[in-house]
């Protein structure tokens, strides 16, 4: 089979699945739609539109778009079939109906951010630095009914390093997917592929991937400086980890939040309490942890700009005292 002759239809919507569907077209596959979420309401007033990144590319290549409500409506059921798709791709999407992923006939299948079985849900890449995990990598598998249980087709294996962050790996895995992508579907036109199903009953302990809300990203000031270090890393750039900074002086208080965009973990003996906040005045912040100090390297107030510390210190008057809660 020759790649023209595989017609492709493309599911995605963030950033991470534009470079996958940039390989396909720029490799010249036969891509004959692209499905993505509805254009999104965002400003004070949820008075503009936001295009997704997928859509915006689409558009520029001039690639057949359909931006479904319901994937379940009969009338995109009805314009999907009609594109005759032999494979569908799905790359950051949203869970798909059986009336969906079970349209083409070479099926549909997707590429997953963590080595499945592990991470199965929303935001595995988050929830591996989170976790302070050594490796990663990316999966390509086909759907099936149960979420991220469908057999496995291909895997790349990824390290993570000691201070990578969330958008660090983020970028590494969304340049593999591609890579991965391309592989898989080149290995469908000349025969050669094949699949495995998950095997998730050995000893090691699965862990999930839920979706990240904010509750999710408040730290969590008693656990241990390294397990803090990695909550600040799997959280950065977006969405953030955050505390309450309280200022005390004299008797009054006053509590802001504050994200903690960067941060390096110092094991270390003291006698502060937990959530105190030390600074030398000039380049250093850092918090008072049970087994060390968390240094914050960047940070965020709210309604503020991202800085590094040395640049936030310089426009903030220190307090008689400083905490985190």
């Amino acid at each position: 089979m020759d790649k023209k002759d595989l017609r492709i239809v493309y599911l995605g919507t963030p950033d991470f699945a534009v470079e996958s569907l940039r390989r396909l077209y720029e490799g010249g596959y036969n891509i004959v739609g692209v499905v993505t979420m509805p254009d999104k309401p965002v400003g004070r007033h949820q008075n503009h539109l936001q295009p997704s990144p997928v859509k915006t590319y689409a558009l520029e290549h001039g690639l057949p778009l359909m931006q479904p409500a319901n994937l379940k409506d009969e009338a995109f059921v009805e314009q999907l079939r009609a594109l005759r798709a032999d494979l569908q791709i799905v790359v950051a999407f949203r869970m798909l109906p059986e009336v969906v992923w079970a349209m083409p006939r070479y099926g549909t299948f997707n590429l997953h951010a963590s080595l499945l079985p592990q991470y199965r849900g929303a935001a595995p890449i988050n929830w591996a630095v989170m976790n302070g995990d050594r490796e990663t990598g990316v999966t390509t598998f086909f759907l099936k009914h149960e979420i991220d249980t469908g057999d496995i087709i291909d895997q790349v294996h990824v390290p993570i390093g000691d201070d990578d962050t969330f958008g660090d790996l983020h970028d590494r895995l969304m340049l593999l997917g591609g890579d991965l992508v391309l592989k898989t579907v080149d290995a469908l036109i000349d025969g050669s592929l094949t699949s495995r199903p998950q095997d998730d009953s050995g000893t090691e302990v699965l862990r999930p991937a839920p979706k990240i809300f904010r509750e999710t990203c408040r730290i969590d000031w008693s656990q241990g400086v390294a397990q803090v270090h990695n909550f600040v890393r799997g959280l950065s750039p977006v969405p953030g980890s955050w505390t309450m900074l309280r200022a005390q002086n004299g008797g009054q208080s006053r509590d802001d939040m504050l994200k903690i965009l960067r941060s390096k973990a110092e094991t270390a003996t003291h006698d502060l309490p937990v959530g105190t906040v030390v600074s030398d005045d000039a380049d250093s912040l850092k918090v008072a942890l049970r087994d060390g100090y968390l240094h914050v390297l960047e940070l965020q107030l709210a309604g503020k700009k991202r800085m590094k510390t040395p640049d936030f210190l310089r426009g903030y008057k220190l307090p008689d005292h400083l905490q985190v809660v």
